[in-house]
């Protein structure tokens, strides 16, 4: 999807910019955007889950509480900010919590399938180096090395951010 829509020549993307710059943005191939793709691409991908989460944690807040904020007089931005914030932090800690815990694992498939030879100096990561080195390349010992040093940065910050989050709010995975 990404493809078809930053495509220079048809993508609804470049479209938008023809009409308001006049040049399209080869977006897939300038190692400058690659970030930028890969990032806005996955806040689009995560929304829609990350909503239904962020929903549902909301349905439990109990709808007296905003009942008598309104009867007291408080603007909508006071009940978003007093009650449902606070309501939702919980949610909010597990999944930051459970999101640090795969920080440096920014995912291989859609990092592969985005990659080209002239993006790639932006575009490598840990990943797609490791599968390089391993499977292209042959160098066993190296690419378990690399991905097991991976793997155990990120359970240390799991169990960091793990017991910050028990000391400031009583919310953990354990």
């Amino acid at each position: 999807m990404l493809l078809i829509f930053l495509s220079p020549q048809t993508g609804m993307v470049n479209l938008a910019v023809t009409w308001i710059r006049g040049e399209p943005i080869h977006f897939m191939t300038e190692p400058g955007w690659f970030k930028s793709v890969y990032v806005l691409s996955g806040v689009w991908q995560q929304m829609g889950w990350s909503s239904i989460i962020y929903l549902a944690a909301l349905t439990a807040i109990d709808p007296q509480l905003h009942e008598a904020a309104r009867v007291d007089g408080a603007s909508r931005w006071q009940r978003i900010w007093h009650i449902n914030l606070p309501g939702i932090m919980p949610t909010i800690t597990i999944l930051l919590i459970l999101n640090m815990g795969s920080l440096l694992s920014v995912g291989f498939e859609k990092v592969y399938l985005m990659q080209n030879s002239l993006n790639m100096a932006a575009s490598d990561v840990i990943a797609t180096h490791v599968y390089r080195k391993g499977i292209v390349d042959g160098q066993y010992s190296y690419s378990a090395a690399v991905g097991l040093f991976n793997n155990v940065i990120n359970f240390m910050l799991l169990i960091v951010v793990n017991r910050a989050a028990r000391k400031m709010n009583d919310t953990s995975l354990w």
